[in-house]
């Protein structure tokens, strides 16, 4: 960029014209001239310096460059000079006028603002720089590219000139040796004729040069030089003929005089496509297994086994005529015949054999080593299992407990002094969880019964007895509350001798310990008899092999998903070991024991919490570590089948005339439908449990679903659709689920305590039961003339011969001792007037309603009927 300043105005030519220039500047401007042909005038502002005497002076040094200044900047010095000339007359040393607070603050903001206008120029420029090497670059790179091409264009051309010159190398040799042929072809006709050979000798090396391989071989080469010149010919023909050009015009577009040839990416696509066709193909065929094929099996599955897509092997069926799909079930014949067919080998196997090897064989003496005893804790409600069990943990769990009983199995493990551990399960007392007693008893070694010193022996406690037998373990018991006043443990001891238990001091084998779990009294001798116990049984486990064990509970947590209490029967349970626990399975996360603590590993009879598995298992199933996923996800497949064939199995037609009966006599009973969720799977088994139980032959429950968890906005749609209430035993229902009740009106109720909510559901189906209609005899009347009055009817004139007869009681018609009409007395009189009741002796009038066939001799009897609400 230049700067041009006009110094003085040049004279114009003195013709009529005006002169052939550019504009002329103005005054005191400066006119820039940029590239490209651009210019740009800008105002050049003339500033007056302050000062005595050295301002005069230093406008005196600058004469000489005003001189060649500008004429604007000339007219401005002179219109200042008056001002200056005043400036030199004051005397040395005055004191010039001193800027004002506004004119400071006007100056700083001018200044400030200039200095940021500089600096968005500076940028302006920066940026126009950066974006004009820009394009630049992409010149540079373009042109680059367009070298690039023209030297593969020409290296192209080099190439295929090379191939016509050796084209027509090999078409000149092929001549060459074409007319050799010829010349012996010709000598040997020459010397057949000059022998005197007959026209059967030409034919005969007519055939011979048939048959000779290099005669054919000169007619091939002829033909090819043929095909080479009339390629030539057409490509002279076509760089002759002028080509229309299109798309954008480049250089290697410009100087290209051949046809257009395939791009270097559409090549590097069909290598990708044929490289990975040949990958496809060589995997189908070097992967050759051995499938096994249950008695069915999915589409999907079958592919999986074969190694191979599921789209694939369904274009397979359909090439032999089956339509299916890659969910359709297939029989074993059909898989094994496509499996063959594929090339694998096939192992036929039955559904049931998926299990075997599911729990290992018994382990080997030599690898057992001492584990802790598993001691349940059973008795009736409210005989301080749970209270003993915390007083030997130091824990107050019974605090927990809604009402004060326990309402689910608790599992823990106490460390004593010395290092030896007891594992404990407290079982509940309530009738309603007898499942959950027989699952304690079966998974222990040692049972603990628990016995009021002032109730002695309750039902539930001969329950207990009956569990412990059952699974064949043996029994300690525990008197408890021996610190209160009316405590009798003679008492209780005698009573156990009806149940065929007999404790040491009364002559038999079954020890029996005082304590009182309020004032931790004794406990140390009931710890002194579990182990003595434990030491008998010689309590043994092998802890270097998978673990198995079983489950003791399972809940479903919100924030954890699916979780269930094992308690490790033999092996050892490990963090990211794969189970399967019934018809769930899983990866573990994590174990967890009572206290709350993160552990690597969980040993025989510990119990621990686990997370990581699919589902809610049920309590009592069985657990055993599998080597992968893939197998434990097909037996938990196996089981949930099994479990959906027998329950479909339950709901199928009548096969037989009493399962038609018994069909019919259950559309007479009415039902009670709910839903039920609660905490813990095994509450919500004890509160069907104790509700099938109040059924009879004319009321009943029907669960519509149970779940573990929290209410959710499907169970009440599920329940707004079956006019059901939603039962949430120990759980809340979220918001939306409250606001779907709300507006569809289904009753949600929430309970804590299992009797209270059995109490309910029986008051409910109690109000549903049919009144016990009670029959009163009241009186009997024997007719002894019938009148017929019009407007009103037939009217019997009788006598009460026995009772009282009551207007609007029921009656009954009897003639010939048989009953014919049972209906209610509309109208009974006493001569002319109308009267409540007519007692034995006196004579009356009575009418039926809506009836009027009577005779004379007809007996009437009246009695009443009372309504009694019926209860179960």
């Amino acid at each position: 960029m230049s700067d041009d300043v006009d110094t003085k105005t040049e004279a114009a030519p003195k013709t009529g014209r005006r002169p052939l220039s550019l504009r002329r500047t103005e005054r005191g401007a400066v006119k820039q001239s940029f590239s490209h042909g651009r210019t740009k005038t800008v105002v050049v502002e003339t500033k007056r310096r302050r000062g005595g005497v050295l301002g005069v002076k230093k406008a005196e040094a600058g004469a000489p460059e005003q001189k060649a200044a500008p004429k604007a900047r000339k007219a401005a010095a002179e219109k200042a000079a008056p001002e200056k000339a005043v400036e030199e007359k004051k005397p040395a040393g005055a004191v010039l006028r001193t800027l004002s607070e506004e004119e400071k603050q006007a100056r700083a903001a001018a200044l400030i603002k200039a200095r940021q206008e500089e600096a968005e120029r500076r940028k302006r420029e920066e940026a126009e720089r950066a974006e004009r090497e820009a394009r630049e670059a992409e010149e540079r790179r373009r042109l680059e590219e367009d070298r690039q091409r023209q030297a593969e264009e020409e290296e192209r051309r080099r190439r295929e000139a090379e191939a016509r010159q050796r084209a027509e190398e090999e078409a000149r040799q092929a001549l060459e040796e074409e007319e050799r042929e010829r010349k012996k072809r010709n000598a040997a006709k020459a010397e057949a004729r000059g022998k005197g050979r007959d026209d059967g000798a030409e034919a005969t090396v007519r055939v011979a040069e048939a048959d000779n391989p290099l005669a054919q071989l000169g007619g091939r080469l002829k033909t090819k030089r043929k095909l080479v010149e009339e390629r030539r010919g057409e490509a002279a023909k076509t760089k002759e003929e002028p080509r229309r050009r299109t798309g954008k015009l480049t250089i290697s577009n410009a100087l290209d005089d051949d046809e257009r040839q395939r791009s270097l990416a559409s090549v590097r696509r069909a290598r990708e496509r044929e490289k990975l066709a040949r990958q496809q193909r060589g995997e189908r065929q070097a992967v050759v297994r051995e499938v096994v094929i249950p008695e069915t099996i999915t589409v999907q599955e079958l592919a999986q086994r074969m190694a191979m897509r599921a789209v694939d092997l369904v274009k397979e069926l359909m090439k032999q005529g089956q339509m299916v799909t890659a969910n359709a079930t297939l029989d074993a014949d059909t898989a094994e015949l496509i499996a063959v067919e594929l090339g694998h080998s096939v192992k036929r196997v039955a559904e049931a054999d998926i299990e075997e090897g599911l729990f290992g064989p018994p382990d080997d003496p030599a690898d057992m080593k001492p584990r802790p005893p598993v001691v349940t804790v059973m008795g009736h409600v409210d005989h301080g299992k749970t209270s003993l069990l915390d007083a030997l943990r130091q824990t107050d769990v019974v605090a927990r407990e809604a009402g004060g009983i326990t309402q689910h199995i608790g599992a823990y493990q106490v460390e004593l002094e010395g290092g030896r551990k007891i594992t404990f399960l407290d079982t509940p007392g309530h009738a309603a969880f007898t499942q959950m007693r027989a699952r304690g008893a079966q998974v222990t070694d040692i049972v603990v019964l628990v016995v009021a010193a002032d109730d002695s022996i309750m039902p539930q406690t001969v329950e207990a007895i009956s569990h412990a037998r059952a699974a064949g373990v043996p029994i300690i018991v525990a008197i408890n509350k021996i610190d209160r006043p009316d405590a009798d443990p003679q008492r209780v001891r005698t009573d156990l001798l009806q149940h065929e238990i007999q404790v040491e001091s009364l002559g038999g084998d079954v020890q029996d310990v005082e304590v009182s779990a309020l004032k931790k009294q004794n406990l140390d001798g009931l710890l002194e008899a579990i182990l003595l116990q434990a030491e008998l049984l010689e309590l043994k486990a092998n802890p270097d092999r998978a673990a198995e064990g079983s489950v003791v509970e399972a809940r479903l947590d919100k924030g954890r998903g699916p979780v269930a209490t094992f308690l490790i029967q033999r092996g050892a349970l490990k963090r990211g070991d794969v189970v399967v626990v019934g018809s769930e399975w899983g990866k573990i996360r994590a174990l967890i024991d009572e206290r709350g603590q993160q552990l690597s590993q969980a040993l025989p009879a510990q119990p621990v919490e686990v997370l990581g598995l699919d589902g809610v298992p049920e309590p009592g199933d069985r657990f055993a570590v599998v080597e992968s996923e893939a197998r434990a996800r097909e037996i938990a497949e196996y089981r949930q089948r099994k479990k959906r064939e027998k329950a479909s199995a339950k709901t199928a037609g009548a096969a037989s005339l009493e399962q038609m009966m018994a069909q019919l006599r259950d559309a007479e009973i009415k039902e009670l439908p709910l839903v039920i969720k609660g905490d813990v799977q095994g509450s919500v088994e004890a509160i069907v449990g104790s509700l099938d139980k109040l059924s009879t032959d004319e009321v009943r429950v029907r669960i519509l679903h149970t779940g573990v968890g929290g209410v959710s906005e499907s169970d009440v749609i599920l329940a707004g659709a079956s006019g059901a209430p939603v039962i949430g035993f120990n759980v809340r229902a979220n918001k939306d689920a409250r606001e779907r009740a709300q507006r569809e009106g289904v009753e949600i109720r929430y309970y804590s305590i299992i009797y209270e909510l059995i109490d309910d559901i029986k008051g409910a189906l109690t109000g549903m039961l049919e009144p016990e209609l009670r029959e009163t005899f009241l009186g009997n009347a024997e007719i002894l003339e019938v009148f017929n009055i019009s407007k009103v009817g037939k009217v019997a004139g009788c006598r009460v011969t026995e009772g009282v007869v009551r207007r609007g009681a029921k009656v009954r018609l009897i003639r010939d001792d048989t009953v014919i009409h049972e209906g209610e007395l509309s109208q009974l009189k006493r001569f002319k007037d109308d009267v409540n009741e007519v007692v034995a002796g006196q004579e009356c009038g009575m009418s039926f309603a809506n009836y009027d066939d009577l005779k004379q001799g007809d007996v009437i009897e009246c009695f009443s009927v009372e309504k009694i609400k019926r209860t179960l």
